[in-house]
């Protein structure tokens, strides 16, 4: 049996984790750079804006392992994330989608 971590303790108001195994809270508002939230009761200072309705590690996140949103995994890490540090499809690719980015878009 594999030993879980115990779930990481989210206090900051404006972050909303969806399920307690998930690794990544959601937004409810704009968070900007520079501003601090509170993971696991220590402050963590953001480096980039986090836009409403986006995700922000909780935790870190090794490159491979996958990224849990309500409780189900949504992708695997592409590189290292850390805790506070946006996730986005810049770092988590899709192990059920095609991931596409700008230099994948058709000409125009």
């Amino acid at each position: 049996m594999t030993q879980q971590n115990p779930p990481t303790a989210v206090t900051d108001p404006r972050l909303l984790r969806l399920a307690p195994e998930d690794n990544v809270a959601v937004a409810t508002t704009t968070i900007d750079a520079g501003e601090t939230i509170l993971i696991d009761g220590r402050p963590v200072r953001l480096a980039e804006r986090i836009p409403t309705g986006h995700k922000l590690a909780i935790r870190p996140i090794a490159p491979g392992e996958q990224v849990v949103k309500y409780g189900a995994p949504i992708g695997s890490a592409t590189q290292a994330i850390e805790p506070g540090q946006y996730v986005h499809t810049h770092n988590v690719k899709s192990d059920y989608l095609p991931t596409y980015t700008r230099d994948h878009a058709a000409p125009v």
